[in-house]
């Protein structure tokens, strides 16, 4: 039999929940996969200066992200690993007001301790399992830009790298976690990515030499079917801070 004390209690508690819950401001945030860690500790800070806001972010490929703005999904903020996603929802008129860079970004080749690569010549040899993002996923695009640079002295060193790809993943986190659970012998990521996966694997992290490296800038913008703009301004202006930009070199960031 439920004690009327205790239902009583309990009913309360709901009460206070479902009222807290009403209060609540939810603001929704669409970021590239490689921002994960950066922006759960943005997004911890910005809480904690809002106490009555409630942010909401979901991670994945840019690529991704933006066909979901396309196709009519509602969201305050979108953060793009480039500008490449950004652009078709310029031009559909999905932004509202001007986009800003926010952080940039390098990429690194990675390798698994033990394998076949120790040097970006290696890339090139029969047998090795390469790994990179799909070609429409910025790090993918990136990837390819890197290989092109590195092909000026050989012309057919993309060709034979490329003959070497086992896999095209659809976000650059999928990369980093084959490679560190020794699943694939090498794989080409945003230096960012590395700490990630630190317990999960042994890696070796391979530079690109000065000159055939891509620098990566991440944009980000409030979106025109948000409910809450003048918020989502603020939460914008809060990343590009001096205290959201500490954040980001925190997790290995350059400012743009």
């Amino acid at each position: 039999m439920i004690n009327p004390k205790q239902f009583t209690l309990a009913m309360a508690f709901m009460l206070v929940v479902i009222s807290c819950d009403a209060n609540e401001t939810k603001l929704r945030v669409m970021a590239a996969s490689s921002l994960t860690e950066a922006f759960r500790q943005i997004v911890e800070i910005f809480e904690a200066h809002n106490p009555d806001v409630k942010v909401q972010v979901e991670f994945a490929g840019s690529q991704r992200l933006r066909y979901q703005l396309e196709f009519g999904a509602k969201a305050d903020i979108f953060a793009s690993a480039d500008h490449r996603q950004i652009e078709p929802l310029k031009t559909a008129n999905l932004l509202y007001g001007s986009t800003s860079d926010f952080a940039s970004n390098v990429l690194v080749l990675i390798t698994r301790a033990g394998g076949p690569v120790n040097a970006i010549d290696d890339l090139a040899s029969p047998g090795v399992k390469l790994i990179l993002a799909q070609d429409e996923v910025p790090a993918g695009e990136y990837s390819r830009q890197v290989l092109d640079k590195l092909s000026l002295k050989n012309s057919s060193f993309k060709d034979n790298v490329l003959a070497n790809l086992v896999s095209e993943e659809p976000n650059v986190r999928n990369v980093t976690q084959k490679v560190a659970l020794g699943e694939v012998d090498a794989g080409i990521v945003y230096k960012t990515d590395v700490g990630t996966v630190h317990g999960t694997g042994n890696i070796h992290v391979i530079e690109f030499p000065k000159g055939s490296n891509v620098g990566a800038k991440y944009p980000i913008a409030v979106l025109k079917n948000s409910d809450e703009k003048v918020l989502a301004k603020e939460f914008l202006n809060f990343v590009i801070s001096e205290q959201g930009q500490s954040v980001l070199a925190d997790h290995g960031f350059s400012s743009p």
